[in-house]
């Protein structure tokens, strides 16, 4: 089985110096491909290709921090998802930015849409016409789109690290991405001044959280994986790679 991810975005999937990859999803992988009793490759991919390189068959499955969105939902299909942590910004400490309120709150976009929209509203006037930074084709991306445009100018990239390399040269005022990724980013040499910034979101167009990506046409892989996950959810895998990579217990409720 071929599964692909981006190798660029740590610390769920990254490419070491040495060539080969690390993270979160690279552990994943192995296990769940171990469970299933399936010998796995791992195929490099850029992010923005990836659901038509699955389409047309450049691997069998995708592995990226990808949430299982209503809208990819229409193209692709889902396994159980096996993380979930929200979209946050993240902007430099000496910013103003920094101080944008109720940094760390956690607000539901599917039960709470109203209390999260009234706490963006809060956060509007300090927001416009700053520039954001976020990866192409990402929830961030659609969530930038729906809630705040005609707000902020978004600036888009190719990676999440090259949006930190700008926000780090002062050329946007902040980012916005997952928890857990901004997490490990701030830990990078030349991002030592990286904060969190603002509420954090989930749910809604957001998705349920990361999952395996899957064509349509495949439903008995569908049903593998969501086996594999389950046992992992089960016998504690998932909370001992999430306290690994990221500091702490992100397994889906």
């Amino acid at each position: 089985m071929r599964i692909g991810t981006e190798g660029a975005f740590r610390p769920f999937n990254f490419t070491k110096p040495d060539g080969t990859l690390d993270g979160f999803e690279i552990d994943l992988y192995k296990v769940l491909c171990k469970s299933m009793q399936v010998k796995c490759e791992i195929v490099v991919q850029p992010f923005t290709g990836m659901i038509p390189a699955l389409q047309a068959g450049k691997f069998d499955a995708i592995m990226s921090g990808m949430s299982a969105t209503d809208k990819r939902r229409q193209v692709i299909d889902f396994s159980l998802p096996y993380s979930n942590s929200g979209q946050t910004f993240a902007t430099m400490k000496d910013s103003p930015l920094a101080k944008l309120p109720d940094t760390g709150l956690r607000f539901s976009l599917t039960k709470y849409e109203a209390c999260a929209v009234k706490e963006l509203e809060k956060i509007k006037p300090a927001l416009q016409d700053k520039v954001i930074g976020v990866q192409t084709a990402s929830i961030a991306a659609t969530f930038l789109n729906k809630y705040l445009q005609g707000v902020v100018k978004v600036r888009e990239y190719k990676t999440t690290e090259e949006h930190d390399l700008d926000l780090a040269a002062g050329r946007v005022d902040l980012v916005i991405a997952s928890v857990t990724y901004l997490n490990g980013a701030r830990e990078k040499p030349g991002n030592a001044n990286m904060v969190l910034a603002g509420t954090q979101f989930i749910g809604g167009l957001l998705g349920r959280g990361s999952a395996i990506g899957l064509r349509k046409s495949d439903p008995e892989l569908k049903k593998m994986f969501d086996d594999a996950i389950v046992k992992a959810k089960q016998d504690g895998t998932l909370k001992t790679l999430g306290m690994k990579w990221f500091g702490q217990d992100i397994t889906p409720q």
